[in-house]
Protein backbone atom coordinates (compact mmCIF):
# COMPACT_ATOMS: atom_id res chain seq x y z
CA UNK A 1 0.00 0.00 0.00
CA UNK A 2 2.30 2.26 0.58
CA UNK A 3 4.32 1.60 -2.02
CA UNK A 4 1.05 2.72 -4.73
CA UNK A 5 0.41 5.32 -2.64
CA UNK A 6 3.64 7.03 -2.92
CA UNK A 7 3.79 5.63 -7.34
CA UNK A 8 -0.14 8.12 -6.72
CA UNK A 9 1.31 10.72 -5.11
CA UNK A 10 3.92 11.17 -8.16
CA UNK A 11 1.61 10.27 -11.42
CA UNK A 12 -1.02 12.76 -9.94
CA UNK A 13 0.78 16.19 -10.15
CA UNK A 14 2.20 14.86 -13.22
CA UNK A 15 -1.32 14.20 -14.93
CA UNK A 16 -2.08 17.90 -13.72
CA UNK A 17 0.48 19.72 -15.62
CA UNK A 18 -0.25 17.28 -18.74
CA UNK A 19 -4.23 18.69 -18.39
CA UNK A 20 -3.23 22.28 -18.47
CA UNK A 21 -0.78 21.83 -21.32
CA UNK A 22 -3.43 20.63 -23.05
CA UNK A 23 -5.97 23.28 -22.34
CA UNK A 24 -2.98 26.10 -23.13
CA UNK A 25 -2.56 24.28 -26.56
CA UNK A 26 -6.33 23.83 -27.20
CA UNK A 27 -6.88 27.53 -26.76
CA UNK A 28 -6.88 29.93 -29.87
CA UNK A 29 -3.87 32.15 -29.49
CA UNK A 30 -4.91 35.96 -29.74
CA UNK A 31 -4.16 38.39 -33.10
CA UNK A 32 -1.91 41.27 -32.55
CA UNK A 33 -3.55 44.46 -33.07
CA UNK A 34 -1.00 45.72 -35.89
CA UNK A 35 -1.67 41.90 -38.20
CA UNK A 36 -5.21 42.33 -38.27
CA UNK A 37 -6.93 42.23 -41.35
CA UNK A 38 -7.11 45.42 -43.00
CA UNK A 39 -10.07 47.44 -44.00
CA UNK A 40 -10.33 47.29 -48.22
CA UNK A 41 -11.86 49.87 -49.86
CA UNK A 42 -13.51 49.19 -53.42
CA UNK A 43 -14.41 51.57 -56.54
CA UNK A 44 -16.62 49.72 -58.09
CA UNK A 45 -17.30 48.63 -61.95
CA UNK A 46 -19.33 51.94 -63.82
CA UNK A 47 -17.65 54.60 -61.67
CA UNK A 48 -17.55 57.72 -63.57
CA UNK A 49 -13.97 59.45 -62.90
CA UNK A 50 -14.36 62.91 -64.54
CA UNK A 51 -10.26 63.55 -65.95
CA UNK A 52 -8.60 67.03 -66.97
CA UNK A 53 -5.77 66.45 -69.92
CA UNK A 54 -2.64 67.93 -68.73
CA UNK A 55 -0.89 66.97 -72.75
CA UNK A 56 -2.59 67.99 -75.81
CA UNK A 57 -3.47 65.24 -78.39
CA UNK A 58 -3.99 65.83 -81.99
CA UNK A 59 -4.17 63.70 -84.88
CA UNK A 60 -2.30 66.35 -86.77
CA UNK A 61 0.94 65.03 -85.12
CA UNK A 62 0.10 62.02 -83.02
CA UNK A 63 0.58 58.20 -83.89
CA UNK A 64 -0.19 55.10 -82.16
CA UNK A 65 0.82 54.51 -79.22
CA UNK A 66 1.36 57.97 -77.67
CA UNK A 67 0.83 58.48 -74.05
CA UNK A 68 -1.80 60.79 -72.77
CA UNK A 69 -1.80 62.40 -69.04
CA UNK A 70 -4.39 63.44 -67.05
CA UNK A 71 -5.53 64.29 -63.57
CA UNK A 72 -9.09 63.93 -61.20
CA UNK A 73 -10.75 67.01 -60.63
CA UNK A 74 -13.42 65.42 -58.72
CA UNK A 75 -13.09 63.34 -55.53
CA UNK A 76 -14.22 59.51 -55.71
CA UNK A 77 -15.82 58.31 -52.68
CA UNK A 78 -15.68 54.08 -51.41
CA UNK A 79 -17.01 53.25 -48.13
CA UNK A 80 -17.56 56.61 -46.75
CA UNK A 81 -14.27 57.83 -47.40
CA UNK A 82 -12.19 59.77 -50.22
CA UNK A 83 -10.13 57.35 -51.93
CA UNK A 84 -9.13 58.84 -55.59
CA UNK A 85 -8.53 62.36 -54.54
CA UNK A 86 -8.95 65.03 -57.27
CA UNK A 87 -5.18 65.65 -58.46
CA UNK A 88 -4.56 61.62 -58.78
CA UNK A 89 -2.92 61.33 -61.91
CA UNK A 90 -4.24 59.12 -64.91
CA UNK A 91 -1.96 57.57 -67.79
CA UNK A 92 -3.50 56.68 -70.88
CA UNK A 93 -2.40 55.59 -74.96
CA UNK A 94 -3.74 56.21 -78.03
CA UNK A 95 -4.13 52.72 -79.85
CA UNK A 96 -5.80 54.15 -82.86
CA UNK A 97 -5.91 57.23 -84.80
CA UNK A 98 -6.36 58.78 -88.52
CA UNK A 99 -6.08 62.00 -90.11
CA UNK A 100 -8.76 63.60 -92.33
CA UNK A 101 -8.71 63.37 -95.83
CA UNK A 102 -8.43 65.94 -98.52
CA UNK A 103 -11.88 64.47 -100.27
CA UNK A 104 -13.43 63.29 -97.43
CA UNK A 105 -13.22 61.53 -93.88
CA UNK A 106 -12.70 63.21 -90.79
CA UNK A 107 -9.79 62.82 -87.90
CA UNK A 108 -10.56 60.51 -85.77
CA UNK A 109 -8.05 58.55 -82.69
CA UNK A 110 -9.07 56.16 -79.46
CA UNK A 111 -8.36 56.63 -75.75
CA UNK A 112 -7.48 53.65 -73.76
CA UNK A 113 -6.93 54.22 -70.00
CA UNK A 114 -4.19 52.23 -68.22
CA UNK A 115 -3.01 52.95 -64.70
CA UNK A 116 -3.82 55.42 -62.05
CA UNK A 117 -1.30 57.08 -58.82
CA UNK A 118 -2.57 58.48 -56.28
CA UNK A 119 -1.00 61.26 -54.52
CA UNK A 120 0.95 59.32 -51.75
CA UNK A 121 2.17 56.81 -55.03
CA UNK A 122 -0.15 54.08 -54.65
CA UNK A 123 -0.32 53.09 -58.01
CA UNK A 124 -2.96 50.62 -59.68
CA UNK A 125 -3.53 49.56 -63.24
CA UNK A 126 -7.26 49.28 -64.18
CA UNK A 127 -9.25 49.13 -67.41
CA UNK A 128 -11.90 52.14 -68.17
CA UNK A 129 -13.20 53.89 -71.62
CA UNK A 130 -14.18 57.23 -72.68
CA UNK A 131 -17.98 57.87 -71.87
CA UNK A 132 -17.92 61.92 -71.80
CA UNK A 133 -16.46 64.90 -73.32
CA UNK A 134 -16.13 68.78 -72.45
CA UNK A 135 -19.43 70.42 -73.35
CA UNK A 136 -17.05 72.92 -75.03
CA UNK A 137 -15.58 70.71 -77.41
CA UNK A 138 -16.27 70.58 -80.95
CA UNK A 139 -15.13 66.89 -81.39
CA UNK A 140 -17.95 64.30 -81.19
CA UNK A 141 -17.88 60.95 -79.14
CA UNK A 142 -18.81 57.80 -79.96
CA UNK A 143 -19.61 55.81 -76.67
CA UNK A 144 -20.12 52.78 -77.99
CA UNK A 145 -16.26 52.35 -79.73
CA UNK A 146 -14.54 55.22 -77.12
CA UNK A 147 -13.81 56.94 -80.51
CA UNK A 148 -13.11 60.97 -80.94
CA UNK A 149 -13.88 62.37 -84.10
CA UNK A 150 -13.21 66.18 -85.92
CA UNK A 151 -16.26 67.71 -86.71
CA UNK A 152 -17.14 68.02 -89.76
CA UNK A 153 -17.21 71.19 -92.33
CA UNK A 154 -19.36 70.74 -95.32
CA UNK A 155 -21.57 73.63 -94.06
CA UNK A 156 -17.97 75.65 -94.06
CA UNK A 157 -16.11 74.55 -97.49
CA UNK A 158 -20.39 75.61 -98.73
CA UNK A 159 -19.73 79.69 -97.21
CA UNK A 160 -16.07 79.51 -98.53
CA UNK A 161 -16.68 78.77 -101.94
CA UNK A 162 -19.83 81.37 -102.04
CA UNK A 163 -17.80 83.86 -100.39
CA UNK A 164 -14.52 83.55 -102.62
CA UNK A 165 -17.13 83.26 -106.01
CA UNK A 166 -18.55 86.53 -104.65
CA UNK A 167 -15.41 88.24 -104.04
CA UNK A 168 -14.87 87.19 -107.72
CA UNK A 169 -17.55 88.51 -109.32
CA UNK A 170 -16.52 92.26 -107.58
CA UNK A 171 -13.45 91.84 -109.01
CA UNK A 172 -14.44 90.84 -112.03
CA UNK A 173 -17.15 93.43 -112.38
CA UNK A 174 -14.73 96.52 -111.35
CA UNK A 175 -12.43 95.05 -114.36
CA UNK A 176 -15.15 94.95 -116.62
CA UNK A 177 -15.56 98.49 -116.03
CA UNK A 178 -12.73 99.47 -117.90
CA UNK A 179 -14.19 97.56 -120.41
CA UNK A 180 -18.09 98.43 -120.58
CA UNK A 181 -18.81 94.70 -120.05
CA UNK A 182 -19.82 94.57 -116.19
CA UNK A 183 -21.63 91.96 -116.37
CA UNK A 184 -19.05 89.86 -118.71
CA UNK A 185 -16.61 90.93 -115.85
CA UNK A 186 -18.66 89.96 -112.94
CA UNK A 187 -19.69 86.40 -115.09
CA UNK A 188 -15.72 85.45 -115.72
CA UNK A 189 -14.44 86.48 -111.98
CA UNK A 190 -17.29 84.42 -110.27
CA UNK A 191 -16.14 81.60 -112.30
CA UNK A 192 -12.34 82.35 -111.64
CA UNK A 193 -13.11 82.49 -107.65
CA UNK A 194 -15.51 79.10 -107.80
CA UNK A 195 -12.59 77.50 -109.64
CA UNK A 196 -9.94 78.77 -106.88
CA UNK A 197 -12.68 78.07 -104.07
CA UNK A 198 -12.40 74.46 -105.50
CA UNK A 199 -9.19 73.68 -105.67
CA UNK A 200 -8.55 75.30 -102.31
CA UNK A 201 -10.78 72.78 -100.93
CA UNK A 202 -10.01 69.60 -102.51
CA UNK A 203 -6.04 70.31 -101.80
CA UNK A 204 -6.43 71.13 -97.78
CA UNK A 205 -7.12 68.08 -95.25
CA UNK A 206 -10.64 68.30 -93.17
CA UNK A 207 -10.46 69.45 -89.26
CA UNK A 208 -8.14 67.80 -87.33
CA UNK A 209 -9.82 65.89 -83.75
CA UNK A 210 -7.96 67.61 -80.99
CA UNK A 211 -8.16 67.51 -77.54
CA UNK A 212 -6.90 70.40 -76.27
CA UNK A 213 -4.54 71.04 -72.93
CA UNK A 214 -7.36 71.14 -69.86
CA UNK A 215 -10.38 69.84 -71.76
CA UNK A 216 -11.99 67.29 -69.26
CA UNK A 217 -13.42 64.31 -70.05
CA UNK A 218 -15.14 61.52 -68.21
CA UNK A 219 -13.80 57.69 -67.86
CA UNK A 220 -16.30 54.97 -66.74
CA UNK A 221 -14.52 52.13 -65.06
CA UNK A 222 -14.46 48.37 -66.67
CA UNK A 223 -13.56 46.56 -63.82
CA UNK A 224 -13.16 46.76 -60.26
CA UNK A 225 -10.27 49.05 -58.14
CA UNK A 226 -9.57 47.69 -54.72
CA UNK A 227 -7.62 50.00 -52.08
CA UNK A 228 -6.30 48.45 -48.82
CA UNK A 229 -6.37 51.42 -45.68
CA UNK A 230 -2.92 51.38 -45.40
CA UNK A 231 -2.85 52.26 -49.14
CA UNK A 232 -5.09 55.91 -48.41
CA UNK A 233 -3.01 57.56 -45.85
CA UNK A 234 -2.75 60.57 -47.52
CA UNK A 235 -1.54 62.48 -44.28
CA UNK A 236 2.04 63.23 -45.39
CA UNK A 237 1.37 63.59 -48.80
CA UNK A 238 1.96 66.50 -50.86
CA UNK A 239 -1.17 67.22 -53.34
CA UNK A 240 -0.17 68.27 -56.61
CA UNK A 241 -1.80 71.78 -57.63
CA UNK A 242 -4.60 71.01 -60.32
CA UNK A 243 -3.00 71.91 -63.88
CA UNK A 244 -6.32 72.19 -65.53
CA UNK A 245 -6.75 75.82 -64.81
CA UNK A 246 -3.91 76.47 -66.15
CA UNK A 247 -5.35 74.91 -69.68
CA UNK A 248 -6.99 76.71 -72.61
CA UNK A 249 -9.41 74.33 -72.66
CA UNK A 250 -11.00 72.84 -76.08
CA UNK A 251 -10.28 74.67 -79.07
CA UNK A 252 -12.82 76.70 -81.12
CA UNK A 253 -15.00 75.15 -83.61
CA UNK A 254 -13.78 75.53 -86.93
CA UNK A 255 -17.18 76.32 -88.43
CA UNK A 256 -17.09 79.61 -86.51
CA UNK A 257 -13.62 80.17 -87.86
CA UNK A 258 -14.56 79.44 -92.18
CA UNK A 259 -15.58 82.78 -92.74
CA UNK A 260 -12.23 84.57 -91.13
CA UNK A 261 -10.70 81.50 -93.35
CA UNK A 262 -12.72 82.44 -96.35
CA UNK A 263 -11.68 85.98 -96.06
CA UNK A 264 -8.02 85.15 -95.68
CA UNK A 265 -8.33 83.53 -99.05
CA UNK A 266 -10.38 86.34 -100.45
CA UNK A 267 -7.56 88.87 -99.65
CA UNK A 268 -4.86 86.29 -101.07
CA UNK A 269 -7.14 86.22 -104.59
CA UNK A 270 -7.02 90.12 -104.95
Amino acid sequence: MTGGRAIRTILFPLGLLAAAGISRAQEAPAVPPDIQAEKRYLVDTGTHVPLALINSVSTKNAVAGDRVYLETVFPILAGGRIVIPPGSYVAGTITAIRRPGKMKGRGEFHLRFDSLTLPNGTTRDFRAHLTGLDGRASEELDRKEGTIRSEGNKAGDLRTVADIAAAGAGIGALAGIGSRNVGMGAAVGAGAGLTAALIGILVTRGPEAVLAKGTTVEMILDRQVQFDEGELDFSTAMLPRSRSAEGSGPLPSVKNQSGSSASRVGRIGR
